[in-house]
């Protein structure tokens, strides 16, 4: 059994910034590990999947990417989860929240992927930059430094990643285009 989950991932440059404030934690709050990741907004919290299993796992998320359409992804500023974790706040979008929940009734109904805990709340995207190991204290230290920090990105997500832990860190395992309508030419 290996542990998974699946995500959106930024683009580079925006993925090199969100990797400059998690080092920013590391090294002046003690927080490194949301440096375990890269990062990402997820879609379908860690679950565990059998190895042998693997190409049903990438051909059903390849059947389902293949359905959707890009989304436009607009970040903006930070967030917290009081009193723990520090984020970039992605901006909630209804075709973001349908990607979601899209995803997650797919998962359950092919796969038998079920999240418990994301049943229970609302999905709030976020890209993590600290969180688990940062204090309480270092927490309010860091909260007035980034509350008010400016911080506009947009970006078009345009496939799912699905990530898998190592035992030490999650690394990107594959990728799944999304459809790109742009591409059908239409027949007469």
């Amino acid at each position: 059994m290996s542990r998974f989950f699946i995500a959106l991932l930024p683009p580079q440059d925006i993925q090199d910034y969100a990797n400059q404030v998690k080092q920013y934690f590391a090294d002046r709050y003690a927080s490194s590990a949301a440096l375990k990741s890269p990062p990402h907004i997820t879609l379908q919290p860690p679950f565990e999947w059998a190895d042998a299993n693997l190409s049903l796992l990438e051909t059903s998320l390849k059947e389902f990417a293949s359905g959707q359409q890009p989304v436009a992804i607009t970040l903006r500023g930070f967030s917290a989860f009081v009193p723990r974790v520090v984020y970039i706040n992605v901006v909630r979008s209804q075709e973001l929240l349908n990607l979601q929940a899209d995803l997650m009734a797919y998962t359950e109904s092919n796969l038998g992927i079920v999240d418990k805990v994301s049943k229970t709340r609302p999905f709030a995207p976020h890209i993590t930059v600290a969180f688990r190991d940062l204090t309480k204290q270092n927490f309010k230290a860091a909260w007035p430094e980034f509350e008010k920090r400016q911080l506009d990105f947009e970006f078009t997500a345009d496939k799912l990643t699905l990530l898998l832990h190592d035992g030490r860190r999650w690394n990107v395992k594959s990728e799944f285009a999304f459809a790109d309508d742009g591409l059908i030419l239409s027949q007469f």
